[in-house]
């Protein structure tokens, strides 16, 4: 499944690739046992019901948005049970300690999915959490499921949502396998050359709505659903810093579905101390 303007494949698919090979590593760990892991498509796939698991992963950093996996009943007692060392074959209801079981194991994975990442570009931190199934409509969607040779049988679906595809496939970089060709640059003034030199140099552009100071017992009472107030109004402009300098104001607008921001102001730089 894809929504228009987001491809099936390329990085999306990478990114899928990703998960796949970092539940190969870990569970792999925890049985002390090979445990492959691959892509399967919606065939034979077991159907939602109210008794599966969800697990909600919110990225932030250089790609933001929402994935889901969604576990049926029998993948979800089996991967808590193994997580566990549970050895109780005849048990098959998911417990509370099970689910806490579950959410601590894709913890584990999706920290080796964002170290994973790092090389393709993506500085992206990812958070686990049991939720419910999503209310957005998927832009991409596939199962999970162990080989033969796997020590459990499991089965996952995933989803991710249309913030988190578009915002794969725009931060997504492949290295580049071939070495670099060397160049021999057209004779210019030194000046042109220094700056020629600055030219592929890249920067960090960040987009502040506001901000405010904050107690450390704040922060640790922080959660999901609670509410951080800033320091300016909606009607307020947003400031646009560059490596953490202050360059520009301007309106937040939405642009195919991403923020972006219209300038109004941009600011004088600052002359030599």
């Amino acid at each position: 499944m894809s929504s228009p303007g987001i491809l099936p494949g390329g990085p999306v698919k990478a990114f899928a690739q990703l998960w796949i090979e970092a539940l190969c590593t870990v569970m792999s760990q925890v049985a002390s046992a090979s445990f492959p892991m691959q892509e399967g498509g919606a065939d034979n796939m077991p159907e939602a019901v109210a008794e599966d698991v969800q697990l909600t992963i919110t990225a932030t950093g250089t790609a933001r948005g929402e994935m889901n996996l969604r576990l049926p009943p029998g993948t979800a007692v089996d991967l808590a049970k193994l997580f566990a060392s549970d050895t109780d074959a005849a048990r098959t209801e998911l417990t509370a300690d099970d689910r806490s079981a579950l959410e601590e194991l894709f913890r584990q994975i999706a920290g080796h999915v964002a170290t994973s990442a790092k090389p393709k570009g993506l500085e992206v931190q990812l958070t686990v959490i049991l939720g419910e199934a999503p209310t957005w409509p998927p832009a991409a969607s596939g199962w999970i499921y162990s080989a033969p040779t796997a020590p459990r049988p499991a089965q996952i679906e995933w989803k991710l949502s249309s913030a988190l595809a578009t915002a794969l496939v725009s931060a997504w970089r492949e290295p580049d396998p071939r070495p670099a060709a060397p160049t021999v640059p057209p004779p210019s003034s030194k000046g042109q050359e220094k700056l020629e030199l600055l030219m592929d140099v890249e920067l960090d552009v960040v987009l502040r709505f506001g901000g405010r100071n904050i107690l450390l017992k704040e922060i640790l009472d922080l959660g999901p659903g609670s509410v951080l107030e800033l320091d300016r109004t909606i009607q307020d402009e947003a400031d646009l810093l560059l490596d953490g300098r202050l360059v520009a104001r301007g309106e937040v607008v939405v642009v195919e579905r991403n923020f972006g921001i219209r300038i109004t102001e941009v600011l004088p730089t600052p002359g030599p101390a």
